[in-house]
């Protein structure tokens, strides 16, 4: 009778663990769905009826893109492109373009880069930002994929911070007899969300969008000027830069961890005395 009675005990306990266990895995799935989906592309593609068909020349004239975009220029050998796009916290940006080259051109060599809100170079994390194509070749191909956007950083580090973020195209070495040849340019920028993986204890207190121009309001009493400032930004809006998916995963690492308890605390306590021992051995 008590080997039958210590059985039952120990299988009681093991239904408990098993239950215990099969709703933590539960829950770690259902916690990470949400992190699986921000590992997918941020930005969908646009209509491309409404994409840009011009650049600027300039960082104050550059022309305004959306994530998912693809916007077509037409320009000359020498010239200075720009275009400027919105990034967010938490976002890797990769910038592609493709210059269309004349039918008969000398060897030249053509560059991506990209900045930030300060106009503060950005380093690529990989991709080709410099090629050279050899005379005849018909177009080139540029890429960069920059370092995931910070919400806040250091004043004196370098990191990509949320803004405006502008993107030049041009040519670094070319031929005098090349100066001035039509060219087509086409520039796309998408992003992946990383999530809670870049995620600071700190945020801005506001992007960094800078002003592009100056519009005088003209009132009734007097005149004033007001700073219009770019009207680019993330579909959803600037995130606040406090929410990330690390709240996530610690409540998921706190309800494991009680989990746990309640797991340990019913596998080790049994089922109480035996009712066959007397109460004072």
């Amino acid at each position: 009778m008590r080997v039958t009675r210590v059985m039952r005990v120990h299988k009681n306990q093991l239904s408990r663990g098993a239950r215990a266990l099969g709703s933590a895995v539960l829950m770690l799935g259902l916690a990470a769905t949400p992190a699986v989906a921000d590992a997918s592309p941020s930005a969908s593609p646009s209509d491309g009826s409404s994409a840009p068909t011009s650049a600027g020349t300039s960082f104050r004239t550059a022309t305004e893109i959306d994530q998912g975009q693809q916007a077509t220029a037409s320009g000359s050998a020498g010239d200075y492109l720009y275009w400027s796009f919105p990034a967010d916290a938490g976002q890797r940006p990769t910038v592609k373009a493709t210059v269309k080259l004349p039918d008969t051109h000398a060897s030249e060599t053509w560059q991506l880069d990209v900045y930030d809100g300060l106009r503060r170079r950005q380093a690529c994390q990989y991709g080709a930002q410099t090629r050279t194509a050899a005379s005849g070749t018909a177009s080139v191909e540029l890429a960069c994929t920059l370092r995931t956007v910070r919400a806040w950083s250091e004043q004196w580090a370098n990191d990509p911070l949320p803004g405006t973020y502008y993107l030049r195209l041009t040519t670094v070495n070319l031929a005098t007899s090349d100066l001035g040849l039509p060219v087509g340019a086409e520039v796309r920028v998408d992003s992946k969300d990383i999530g809670g993986a870049a995620a600071v204890d700190g945020s801005l207190a506001e992007p960094l969008v800078p002003g592009i121009a100056v519009k005088s309001e003209d009132t009734e009493d007097s005149s004033t000027t007001s700073a219009v400032l770019s009207s680019i930004e993330p579909d959803d809006g600037w995130s606040s830069g406090w929410w990330s998916d690390r709240w996530v995963w610690t409540a998921l690492g706190g309800a494991l961890a009680a989990l746990a308890g309640v797991g340990g605390y019913a596998l080790t306590r049994g089922s109480g005395r035996p009712r066959q021992v007397p109460p004072g051995a």
